[in-house]
């Protein structure tokens, strides 16, 4: 398994919080806590912005994918807009995590939380060549549920 070093600077607002940690010897996310000065409700269909407090600085060729966690998920409706979000490795400023809640009731989210994933990732830089066709496969341009669902 690969590994690299990401400088983690906290913030005021992180006072008396622990840094992310892994939370099994195979995840593959780090577990990242609100860093909120109070709680903070997400009422059926809102969203808001949540803090946690770090800001981080990756190594060039890597990014901080941030996702939901699937408990928050499952039991809560609770789930990220933009996920998986982008921290790119020029990014300086708070890591922060649009909630949504997707439930049928109010979710409160309290400091300390774990309410997100971090998962540091490469990145592949891609170079574009245009061109008038593509070459032909068996699937072309057939999206959005051509093979149907059984």
């Amino acid at each position: 398994m690969k590994s690299c070093e990401v400088v983690v600077k906290t913030l005021p607002n992180f006072e008396g919080l622990e840094l992310p940690q892994y939370q099994t010897p195979h995840a593959s996310g780090l577990d990242l806590m609100a860093a909120c000065a109070g709680d903070i409700l997400i009422n059926p269909g809102e969203r808001v912005l949540v803090p946690t407090g770090l800001s981080i600085s990756l190594p060039e060729g890597y990014e901080a994918q941030i996702r939901p966690r699937s408990g928050l998920a499952l039991k809560h409706g609770i789930t990220l807009l933009n996920s998986p979000g982008t921290i790119d490795a020029d990014y300086r400023g708070e890591i922060q995590v649009i909630m949504a809640n997707l439930g049928q009731v109010p979710f409160t989210v309290v400091r300390g939380m774990r309410i997100a994933q971090m998962v540091i990732a490469e990145v592949v830089k891609a170079r574009l060549i245009q061109a008038d066709n593509l070459n032909v496969t068996l699937r072309g341009s057939g999206g959005f549920g051509h093979t149907g669902i059984a």
